[in-house]
């Protein structure tokens, strides 16, 4: 594996199990949308919510030059894609 991504905002702080390879890891925190309480409406909203800023964070990802990049400067660069803002859109 090149790269590890978790998303959920719970395990911010946790440690993740190992990983073959030495992958770069970022964490991409994301609120939860299934644990938004409310009406239909709220609920489908959060899911958006949580879609484009995956969406938004994958493409920026994405379009990342990985080739001649050395390790620190990519790990940078995951950290900057993690902390774009959570309401990232398109």
């Amino acid at each position: 594996m090149d790269f590890i991504f978790t998303v959920c905002d719970q395990v911010a702080n946790e440690e993740c199990p190992f990983w073959p390879g030495q992958p770069i890891s970022g964490h991409w925190g994301i609120p939860d949308p299934a644990a938004v309480e409310g009406t239909i409406e709220q609920k489908r909203r959060a899911l958006s919510d949580a879609y484009q800023q995956m969406r938004a964070r994958i493409r920026a990802f994405a379009e990342l030059s990985k080739s001649g990049v050395d390790r620190a400067a990519l790990q940078k660069h995951i950290d900057e894609i993690g902390a774009m803002p959570t309401n990232a859109q398109e």
